[in-house]
């Protein structure tokens, strides 16, 4: 049986009726922002979800997640009826659904990997320009190490910025 995407409302009403909602995003994009009553459990452990025999919903923020690992969130919901949230919590939020969000946990890591990547690769490029020709070594530097992370699974950058202080509240 293939899994389904349902709207906001349809979920809405499943939930109602006694479906049970996961969130497979990460640890710090549930502590920044989490629909009331989800389930927290991140796609890497997804094979330890509790199943009842009730139907599930799953979410992640866009829906690419879900989309993209239907077949593992099938296999994890076992035999019952499995879902998808269309749109993930940023459609839930458009359609005026409750979310919790607490803004003073940090922005998620993989944004702020895109953020510091993308910034230093302007910086690289605007001081080669007008600096000198040796920073376009930084912004070839920075790309050479998103390829990397890209191909390998295994992100420097992010592994740094996990551990500065902004980011502690989230892995606590």
């Amino acid at each position: 049986m293939a899994i389904k995407t349902l709207d906001p409302r349809a979920v809405q009403a499943i939930i109602d009726g006694g479906a049970q909602l996961v969130d497979i995003r990460g640890a710090d994009e549930h502590a920044r922002e989490r629909i009331p009553g989800a389930i927290h459990l991140p796609l890497e452990r997804i094979g330890e979800l509790a199943n009842d025999g009730r139907p599930v919903v799953f979410h992640c923020r866009s829906g690419m997640r879900t989309a993209g690992n239907a077949a593992q969130l099938q296999q994890a919901a076992c035999d019952c009826d499995a879902y998808i949230l269309d749109g993930g919590i940023d459609a839930w939020r458009r359609a005026g659904h409750q979310i919790i969000a607490d803004a003073s946990q940090p922005i998620e890591v993989m944004r702020q990997v895109q953020i510091t990547a993308g910034s230093l690769v302007v910086i690289g490029v605007l001081l080669g320009l007008f600096v000198a020709p040796g920073f376009f070594a930084l912004a070839a530097f920075v790309g050479a190490g998103l390829i990397f992370a890209g191909v390998s699974g295994w992100c420097g950058m992010a592994r740094l910025l996990r551990v500065m202080p902004w980011n502690r509240r989230a892995a606590a």
